[in-house]
This record gives C-alpha cells, sequence and structure tokens, in this order.
C-alpha cells in the first residue's frame, strides 16, 4: 500500500500524533518550562522528532542529539538563566545543527512540533 503525502490524515494518525505530543511534551520538560522565551523552539522540537525518526540516517541523528543534548545540560558555556544571553550559545548550536541536517528535517517533523507547542494551525483547503 503505497501513501500518498498528500492524503488526509486517519483518525488513527491523529490520535498516535497527539500521544506522540504528550509523549514528547513530558520527554522535553526544558523546552516546554521556557518556552514563551525562547525563539528557536519549534526547530528543537523539529529536530527531536526528527533524531528519533526511523527512517533518519544515522549520521543525522547523531549531529541532532548531540545539539538537543548540549540545549538540555544545564552547564555550558553561557548559563541559561543570564537574561538575553544565556540561550544564544544554544540557539548557535541547534542553528548549525539544522544547517547540517536541514534536508532530513521533514515537513512532518515541523507539524509534531508545532502539534507538541500548540502551534499547530490546520491549513485549510
Amino acid at each position: 500500500m503505497q501513501i500518498e503525502i498528500l492524503d488526509p490524515e486517519t483518525e488513527d494518525e491523529i490520535a498516535e500524533r497527539k500521544l506522540n505530543a504528550e509523549k514528547a511534551r513530558k520527554a522535553l520538560p526544558k523546552l516546554l518550562k521556557f518556552v514563551r522565551h525562547i525563539p528557536f523552539a519549534e526547530d528543537v522540537a523539529a529536530s527531536y522528532y526528527c533524531a528519533f525518526d526511523k527512517e533518519t540516517p544515522g549520521r543525522v541523528r547523531g549531529v541532532l542529539l548531540a545539539a538537543l543534548a548540549y540545549f538540555v545540560v544545564p552547564t555550558d558555556v553561557i548559563p541559561d538563566f543570564i537574561l538575553a544571553l544565556g540561550f544564544s550559545d544554544d540557539a548557535t548550536v541547534i542553528a548549525m545543527a539544522m544547517g547540517i541536517v536541514s534536508g532530513h528535517i521533514k515537513s512532518e517533523h515541523r507539524r509534531e512540533a508545532q502539534l507538541l507547542l500548540g502551534t499547530y494551525k490546520e491549513k485549510k483547503s
């Protein structure tokens, strides 16, 4: 059975997507705690979904997981509690990782990220 990208999602796919968003919501407490203060939150979440996608090549997963690990580790070059600067090093690491692997971050990874962050807007046709 071939699935077309533009086929509408089934109820099961929508339920699975919501379940995955809930799992990620529990797995990414730092992201969700500071989400309003992080302008690149969607990139972080999309990177997370891409890193755990079975179709993502191993080297891409490695780059993304390293960047995500840097993001969640509380001790980094510039401590996150320093206003205006705290996330600048995290943003730089995420941006570099995204630049390296951007071709592997798919629209479904972005949609999952938007669902997680509550920013998903369904396209009307």
